[in-house]
C-alpha cells in the first residue's frame, strides 16, 4: 500500500471509530442497562477488524464456510459492534433504535441470534475454549480460515480461560489470534487491586504463545499487528495485548474504578457526543 493511500486508509478507520463511538453512546441513551464503559474500550479493535478487512466475511451469507470466525468472549462489552454490523448489512440499521426493547434480537449481552455473532457470549470464560475447538477442527480439515477472539482482562480470572490457553499452546494452534482488551478495570475496581495478572506477557509466553503489545486505540498499530499475526505461521497461537482505556471518550469514566457499572444520563451523553472529535 502506498504511503499516501495508507494515510487515507488510517484516517478512514479513525473516522469510522468516531462514528461508532457516537452510535454506541446513542444506544446507551436508549438502553441504559448496556455496559457503556466496556463497550467503548474496544471500538478501535472492532473497527480495524471489520473495516480494515482483517476478517474475511460476507454479511449477505453469515454462514459462509470461508469466513474467519470471530468469537466475542467479553459479550457485555460488545454493544459497540452493533453499529458496525448494521452498517455492513448484517441487519437493518433501524434495529439500533430497538436495543433491549421487547421483540428485539439486540440485547444488552449479544448472543448467537444476532446476525454476525458466532456464539452465546453471556457467561465469561467460555469463548476461548470454544475458539480452540473451532481452530483445531479447521486445521484438521486443512482449512485456511482463521479464528479470532476478543477477551476482557477481568475475564482472565476464569480458570477455564487458562485451560484453553494451555490447550492452544500445546496443540500449536497458529490459526488462532486472541485480542485482549486490556483496559485494566474489572467490575468493581482496577484489576491490579483485585488480582494482579502481571507479568501477563511472560505468562502467555510460558504457555507457548506468540505475544505482541499494541496501543488499542491506534488503528494504524492495530491494523499492522493484526494483519501480521493473521498471516504468520509459526506453530504458536497469537495474543495481541491491546492497551486500552475503559470508557474511552468519556472523561469521567476513563478515571473511575467503578466505570464498569456506571450508566450515563441523556443530557450527559449529549455533551459527550458534542465534544468528541
Amino acid at each position: 500500500m502506498l504511503v499516501e493511500d495508507s494515510k487515507k486508509f488510517s484516517e478512514f478507520l479513525r473516522k469510522k471509530a468516531l462514528c461508532v463511538r457516537k452510535e454506541t453512546l446513542n444506544i446507551h441513551r436508549m438502553a441504559s442497562e448496556t455496559r457503556i464503559a466496556s463497550s467503548l474500550s474496544c471500538v478501535e479493535i472492532f473497527v480495524t477488524m471489520y473495516y480494515g478487512k482483517i476478517l474475511n466475511f460476507d454479511s449477505s451469507n453469515i454462514s459462509w464456510v470461508g469466513r474467519d470466525r470471530f468469537i466475542i468472549s467479553k459479550g457485555h462489552g460488545a454493544i459497540s459492534l452493533y453499529p458496525i454490523l448494521a452498517d455492513l448489512g448484517y441487519f437493518d440499521k433501524s434495529e439500533l433504535s430497538r436495543v433491549c426493547k421487547e421483540g428485539s434480537f439486540l440485547g444488552g449481552i449479544p448472543d448467537s441470534i444476532v446476525p454476525g455473532f458466532e456464539t452465546i457470549n453471556g457467561s465469561l470464560g467460555h469463548g476461548l475454549g470454544v475458539a480452540c475447538g473451532i481452530s483445531l477442527a479447521l486445521r484438521n480439515k486443512n482449512r485456511d480460515e482463521k479464528v479470532f477472539v476478543l477477551l476482557g482482562d477481568g475475564e482472565l480470572y476464569e480458570g477455564s480461560v487458562w485451560e484453553a490457553i494451555m490447550f492452544a499452546g500445546e496443540h500449536k494452534l497458529d490459526n488462532l489470534v486472541v485480542v485482549l482488551d486490556y483496559n485494566k478495570v474489572c467490575m468493581l475496581d482496577y484489576c491490579k487491586n483485585i488480582l494482579d495478572m502481571e507479568p501477563l506477557e511472560e505468562k502467555f509466553k510460558a504457555f507457548k504463545w506468540d505475544v505482541k503489545i499494541v496501543d488499542g486505540h491506534d488503528v494504524e498499530q492495530l491494523y499492522k499487528f493484526l494483519l501480521t499475526m493473521k498471516e504468520e505461521k509459526n506453530n504458536k497461537p497469537k495474543l495481541l495485548i491491546a492497551n486500552t482505556v475503559k470508557g474511552k471518550g468519556v472523561p469521567r469514566l476513563e478515571t473511575d474504578s467503578l466505570s464498569h457499572v456506571i450508566s450515563l444520563a441523556s443530557n450527559e451523553i449529549d455533551e459527550i457526543i458534542a465534544g468528541l472529535q
